[in-house]
């Protein structure tokens, strides 16, 4: 029988990594005159989107995401805040999934999702030369180039470039995630990390569309050799567009037989003062995992669901 601890006895290395990564991610943002906020963990009402699930907390929920707080601080006139937390979602579990992980997400007001592309390389970048790393990282055998300029692609070149089928079908016929997870995404940030950019409207909820394009949502992720690191986008500040946007999630969720979350309604009311602004939410998991050249996620977490 393994002794009790031993994995956690042989990953000291990887947990010390995590502490430094976490203080540096501080540093990083404390020293651009971003505030450090906590959030409550149990919500009444979560944003309902049609392909995130929730986990129960007797009559509330854990969140997916401390967004919908967050976004009422912005509204409060707090222009620059980051916090670093537990999120939860049903049903995760993989080698890259966790259903309880722990996230940064940070919001600038006045900025957009161009803006935080920026934001993103010059964190990586300052981790990545206060780990004593450089330039240069090695990954799973690549060599990930940090150097300015980064990767850029559109979701639609994407599809166009790698995906079995156009994106309008893969969307007509729910497929989107799928193509794009396993079709798509392993092609994704080899050499120099990328950002995937301009979603189809339908996959940003609570994202602003193009003001040159409303099929799109100014949405991007960032990819490093395959591996998702992050999840951003320009805010949508209307109350009567998100609350519209909101319905037809909670319609798509009661066709699909899945639980209609209360719509959260004091969000929706915050929306009225919440300033122009982006906001990105970043697994910390996952960056720890790429600053410790590893593919699982058990590798950088102390202990995992299985050994409670």
């Amino acid at each position: 029988m393994q002794d009790l601890g031993y994995r956690q006895s042989l990953m000291k290395k990887n947990l010390w990594l995590r502490a430094r990564v976490i203080q540096t991610v501080r540093n990083f943002f404390t020293d651009k005159n971003y505030l450090e906020i906590e959030t409550p963990f149990r919500i009444p009402a979560p944003a309902p989107e049609t392909h995130i699930n929730t986990l129960s907390s007797e009559n509330w929920f854990l969140h997916t995401s401390p967004e919908l707080c967050m976004k009422r601080l912005l509204a409060a006139g707090y222009p620059r805040i980051f916090q670093i937390c537990k999120c939860f979602r049903k049903q995760e579990r993989g080698a890259r999934h966790l259903s309880e992980f722990t996230v940064l997400e940070w919001y600038c007001a006045e900025s957009n999702y161009l803006d935080l592309m920026n934001q993103c390389e010059d964190l990586l970048q300052f981790i990545a030369r206060t780990e004593g790393f450089g330039n240069y990282i090695l990954y799973q055998g690549t060599r990930v180039d940090l150097n300015n300029p980064w990767s850029r692609m559109t979701v639609s070149e994407a599809f166009e470039k790698f995906a079995s089928m156009p994106m309008e079908k893969a969307l007509a016929e729910d497929r989107f995630d799928e193509i794009l997870s396993f079709e798509i995404e392993p092609h994704l940030g080899h050499a120099k990390p990328l950002f995937l950019y301009d979603y189809p409207a339908s996959r940003g909820a609570l994202a602003k569309l193009h003001p040159d394009n409303d099929a799109c949502a100014q949405r991007f992720e960032l990819y490093i050799c395959g591996l998702e690191l992050c999840n951003a986008f320009t805010e949508l500040t209307d109350p009567v567009e998100q609350k519209a946007r909101f319905e037809k999630e909670r319609e798509h969720r009661r066709l699909a037989g899945q639980q209609v979350y209360p719509m959260p309604d004091k969000f929706l009311e915050s929306l009225k003062y919440m300033p122009e602004a982006a906001g990105n939410a970043l697994g910390l998991d996952r960056l720890v995992m790429f600053f410790a050249d590893t593919a699982k996620i058990d590798d950088v977490v102390a202990f995992t669901p299985e050994e409670l």
